[in-house]
């Protein structure tokens, strides 16, 4: 049984900036990158794949917006 784990599938790991991508999105792909490079490295590959069994895409380091976070709050109750 071979596997075909790619782990950065989903990422654009390429250092050069892409005609449609402004100078903002492409230093935050970078970081972004850079992060997920830096885990990787940390964790090694079995460690990463089973944290991320799909891979890892960019939606991953989204951060919620103040209002989403309030509403899985209320969802999930006030701790005590």
């Amino acid at each position: 049984m071979t596997e075909n784990y790619s782990a950065f599938e989903k990422l654009n790991l390429s250092d050069t900036r892409s005609e449609n991508e402004t100078r903002e999105d492409y230093k935050k792909r970078l970081r972004q990158n850079k992060l997920a490079l830096k885990l990787y490295d940390k964790v090694g590959r079995d460690a990463f794949k089973e944290m991320f069994p799909e891979g890892i895409s960019y939606e991953m380091f989204e951060t919620p917006s103040p209002e989403e976070v309030e509403k899985t709050n209320k969802k999930l109750g006030e701790a005590k």
